[in-house]
């Protein structure tokens, strides 16, 4: 069996775990208190992250990179297009949030929130937070302009990069911090994803002195 090593909000974890899940791959999940930096777990990444995902023998790091593994070894369900063109889309939203999302709102509005408390590293910085806040919302519109003209986020098939998008979004949602009423396409499309069978696993996390809001395991919000 495949064993991941995880923090059940961290959206990099999320997205391999929903890939795991869509592809069917039966995962043990250890959750991992990477920011100890314990000598077993730097054995297995010495860049002391998670994911860490071990898979047909290979102890594997960064998101990403385990994310294309699987698809290239799994090839079904299909989570990349076949077009370059296509391809090269769904790597530059996956990287939108990854990169840009993850800097500019995951970073100040989860890890502020919560992060800080369980590692021990006092309280959130207000101006983080409210840094954050505003940001949400301009990437919620870049979100709503990319489905007025798409089905998915990448193009007409749920792709990789609505599972990067989803990850983000959900670990955000898990402490209400997600406007939803300010864009309706947004709402659809998630309402959408959260409904498959591989997020059920995600919607059951349960982190201790954070309880998740009434709506965050509805399917009809």
């Amino acid at each position: 069996m495949a064993r991941l090593f995880h923090v059940p909000l961290s959206p990099f974890c999320r997205k391999v775990r929903l890939v795991l899940a869509e592809k069917k791959i039966e995962v043990e999940l250890v959750e991992e208190r990477y920011w100890e930096a314990e000598p077993d777990f730097l054995r297995r990444n010495p860049a002391a992250k998670v994911p860490v995902l071990r898979l047909d023998g290979i102890m594997m790091a960064e998101s990403t990179a385990i994310c294309e593994y699987i698809e290239e070894t799994r090839p079904e369900p299909e989570l990349m297009p076949k077009e370059a063109a296509d391809r090269l889309e769904v790597r530059r939203i996956v990287s939108w949030f990854d990169d840009k999302f993850h800097a500019e709102v995951t970073s100040k509005l989860l890890y502020e929130r919560v992060n800080k408390k369980v590692m021990g590293q006092g309280y959130p910085d207000s101006a983080a937070v409210k840094a954050g806040a505003k940001a949400i919302k301009y990437h919620l519109d870049y979100m709503t302009w990319l489905l007025d003209h798409r089905r998915w986020l990448a193009g007409d098939v749920m792709t990789l990069a609505d599972f990067a998008a989803a990850a983000h979004l959900s670990a955000l949602d898990y402490i209400s911090d997600v406007d939803w009423n300010r864009s309706e396409a947004v709402k659809d499309w998630y309402a959408k994803i959260k409904s498959r069978p591989a997020f059920r696993g995600i919607l059951a996390d349960q982190v201790s002195g954070f309880p998740p809001p009434r709506h965050y395991n509805d399917l009809d919000f």
